[in-house]
């Protein structure tokens, strides 16, 4: 059963207030390549204006040179230049044919370059500018967008456009070209019979009109359906090791049946649509050639114009319409096709304007200055922050944090603790109240500097495709290999890193397979350490790695929060115990704040987190169970974060 794309189009909003996709296109980036596109249009129009010569020529030899019914002249060719006898008009015609097919492949190739350069730097240009608004949006833009998705624009829209910059351009301007070729030659041969020859020509455009009304919105849900596609093969593909353990193989094939299926189908409605306009555009052409040929024999046979035609009609021009007829049968159906990619690229260009237009919350002051962190002195001032309309998620919290100490952000999973430092980093901006480092508020510095200034260990640690490294390097590109060394050694990763195969020239394989979780998260910590920022941030950073790592990474974790102002998310709570001061968020509210000690000692939530943690289950309050059992029963935006 078909989608509707209302429903399960996640870009349908971006494609709606994407105006006039098209004229945008062209008006972005056509400039910026107008001397390819210029080339392609003076090599196209060159070149058909050569490939009406043979046929036009072919009809003036058979009147003029064998029947001898009309004197040989040429448009535009002074007589003065063309030869008197017959032999030598004979071979004049022979050497201008020659010259149009040579001239002719000269432009052909001319126009293949110009059309293709036009369509490469547009597709270059437009993929990158994408994946750079892209990258550049808010968090929440991502929430509900899937990474198939996304890669549907960059990748197979932007390949549309291509496409139609290419192939469909080429094609309009040459069977322009072709076509008001053809028709100033029929008139300039016989008006009467060019008019007979022209006559389907309203039925065309009407018929065309109709086949544009119907197959946009069918290209528009052919779009979105391949963007579910690929959703579904990249979501299944990342979790290979969860479907093979769960037994899942046949639900998984069912599932990609399924979003198979809707794309089958609205494709196929697509497909269906055009392959009926098609054949009738070519009936509509051919009614064109079939009176032609009607009404010229007629004309030849009785050597004067049947029923209210004047005139004579001579066989060579006869012959000349039948070919030029023939020629035009087929620009007619062509043009059919040039619509078809049109459509298509205007799907495709609504998706990616739609979203070069989404907005960002998060905008940078005109008047925004470089972050010089002096003390490193962090400060929450009344801090307020909720996802667009939806329930607050952070909500009036306040707390200082001098420089060089470490800060522990402790609490229930989605009290809000990931989204505090979230806010830190500019991530989101704060709805209410004020975040600043060394008294300065990070909406009046450059967010560059400002995420310069911070380096980030996460549980999740992603790691590209490449060397080992390559990814300590990331985000400080200019390190020499010693200071990789350097870095590694004091996460705890040289030693292992000695041991791989290639050492540092290791490939680690798409988002580091290859390696463990302790081994992917001391590199991430080398990369931190590369980076010498002056804020770090630590969110779950040994939550997923045995005791033995765990500690390895502890290590190295204090050696980097050495002098350097910290913050430490952790529901290992032992990892935190020592910080200089722990606040305990609870549904993104501050409840608790003080030192391990003095927090043990008031015998609240951190107290009874503790609890859980050292096993003392059976000697909790009822009410904190109850309210553990309440939280975990929620759902929504902010049990995504911590």
């Amino acid at each position: 059963m078909a989608t509707s794309p209302d429903d399960d189009d996640p870009f349908e909003e971006q494609r709606e207030n994407a105006e006039n996709p098209m004229r945008r296109l062209f008006a972005a980036y056509g400039f910026q390549n107008s001397m390819q596109f210029s080339v392609g249009v003076l090599a196209s129009v060159g070149a058909r204006l050569l490939d009406l010569l043979p046929p036009l020529l072919l009809g003036i030899a058979v009147d003029a040179i064998f029947l001898d019914e009309r004197a040989f002249d040429l448009p535009l060719v002074p007589q003065a230049w063309l030869p008197a006898a017959r032999d030598a008009q004979l071979w004049f015609t022979i050497g201008v044919i020659a010259f149009a097919f040579f001239g002719g492949a000269a432009f052909h190739w001319t126009r293949n370059w110009g059309w293709n350069s036009f369509a490469q730097n547009i597709q270059h240009s437009v993929r990158t500018d994408t994946y750079d608004k892209m990258q550049r949006l808010n968090m929440e833009f991502f929430a509900d967008k899937q990474t198939g998705e996304m890669m549907s624009i960059l990748s197979n829209d932007v390949n549309r456009l291509e496409r139609f910059l290419n192939d469909g351009m080429n094609s309009a301007f040459r069977l322009g070209v072709m076509v008001v070729g053809i028709a100033g030659i029929l008139f300039w041969l016989n008006w009467q019979l060019a008019i007979v020859a022209l006559l389907p020509m309203p039925l065309i455009a009407l018929f065309t009109y109709f086949f544009i009304k119907t197959i946009q919105p069918k290209y528009a849900e052919v779009r979105s359906s391949v963007g579910r596609v690929n959703s579904r093969l990249e979501n299944n593909l990342g979790g290979i090791s969860v479907i093979k353990t769960s037994n899942t193989e046949s639900y998984e094939s069912e599932r990609v049946e399924d979003v198979s299926m809707d794309y089958f189908d609205a494709n196929w409605d697509a497909i269906d649509t055009r392959i009926k306009f098609f054949p009738g555009l070519r009936i509509l052409a051919g009614i064109g050639f079939v009176l032609t040929f009607t009404v010229g024999g007629l004309w030849v046979l009785n050597d004067a114009g049947p029923w209210f035609f004047t005139g004579t009609l001579d066989p060579g021009e006869f012959v000349t319409f039948i070919l030029f007829t023939q020629r035009f049968i087929w620009p007619m159906a062509q043009f059919g096709q040039i619509i078809n990619m049109y459509q298509r690229a205007h799907a495709s260009s609504a998706r990616m304007f739609g979203l070069m237009d989404e907005p960002s919350r998060i905008e940078e002051n005109p008047d925004a200055e470089e972050l010089v962190v002096r003390d490193g002195r962090v400060e929450y001032d009344d801090v307020t922050f909720g996802y667009d309309d939806e329930e607050t998620i952070v909500e009036d919290v306040s707390f200082d944090v001098a420089g060089g100490d470490t800060l522990a952000l402790v609490g229930p999973t989605g009290a809000g603790k990931s989204t505090v430092l979230k806010l830190l980093m500019r991530m989101y901006d704060v709805d209410e109240g004020a975040i600043r480092i060394d008294g300065t508020d990070v909406r009046d510095v450059t967010i560059p500097s400002l995420r310069r200034a911070i380096g980030y260990v996460g549980q999740d640690t992603f790691m590209f495709y490449g060397t080992v490294e390559e990814n300590i390097r990331y985000g400080s590109f200019d390190a020499s290999h010693d200071d990789v060394v350097a870095a590694a050694k004091a996460a705890e990763a040289h030693e292992f890193i000695r041991n791989l195969p290639e050492g540092y020239d290791t490939e680690i394989g798409e988002r580091g397979v290859k390696l463990s979780g302790g081994q992917r998260q001391r590199l991430s910590i080398a990369r931190a350490v590369l980076r010498d920022p002056d804020i770090l941030v630590l969110d779950e950073a040994t939550s997923d790695v045995d005791t033995e790592t765990e500690m390895l990474i502890q290590r190295s974790l204090d050696r980097l929060t050495e002098n350097r102002t910290t913050f430490s998310i952790a529901h290992r709570l032992s990892t935190i115990k020592d910080a200089d001061q722990i606040v305990v968020l609870e549904d993104g509210r501050i409840a608790e704040r003080g030192t391990h000690d003095e927090l043990i000692d008031d015998d609240g939530l951190y107290a009874h987190l503790w609890g859980v943690q050292a096993g003392e289950i059976d000697e909790l309050p009822d009410e904190f169970v109850e309210r553990a059992s309440r939280r975990a029963s929620r759902t929504g935006v902010e049990n995504d974060d911590d």
